[in-house]
């Protein structure tokens, strides 16, 4: 097996590992929940920032977007477990944002090398 095989599904494994815990660890209660930092709010983008850049690594053949999507999907759908009344949290459309702001943050930059390079632009 070749090792960028290997290497690919070691990412895989690893990107659908931190997705598990961050949706285990945003549905427990608060006070068994990991806290990274104080803020909530910097917890969401770290999180989020974190799983769209393994998301990205893992699956190199998807179109940005699509991640995008689906990683601001899976933040909705924690928000909304959260407000189910056997989770002892609350859904926050903030956190939702703050989400999608980071996974923003890690694909925007990305996009704009994408697009330099398609309009022809010199490179530095």
């Amino acid at each position: 097996m070749p090792s960028s095989t290997v290497s690919l599904r070691i990412i895989r494994a690893t990107f659908w590992a931190a997705m598990a815990f961050t949706f285990v660890n945003a549905v427990m209660p608060p006070r068994h929940a990991f806290r990274l930092v104080r803020w909530d709010k910097a917890e969401h983008f770290i999180a989020f920032y974190v799983l769209t850049a393994l998301a990205i690594a893992a699956f190199p053949r998807r179109r940005l977007i699509w991640i995008a999507i689906a990683l601001s999907a899976f933040g909705a759908g924690i928000e909304l477990v959260q407000g189910l009344r056997i989770v002892s949290r609350q859904r926050d459309f903030w956190d939702w944002l703050a989400d999608t702001v980071a996974i923003a943050a890690v694909l925007l930059p990305m996009a704009l090398v994408a697009w330099r390079k398609r309009s022809g632009a010199p490179s530095a």
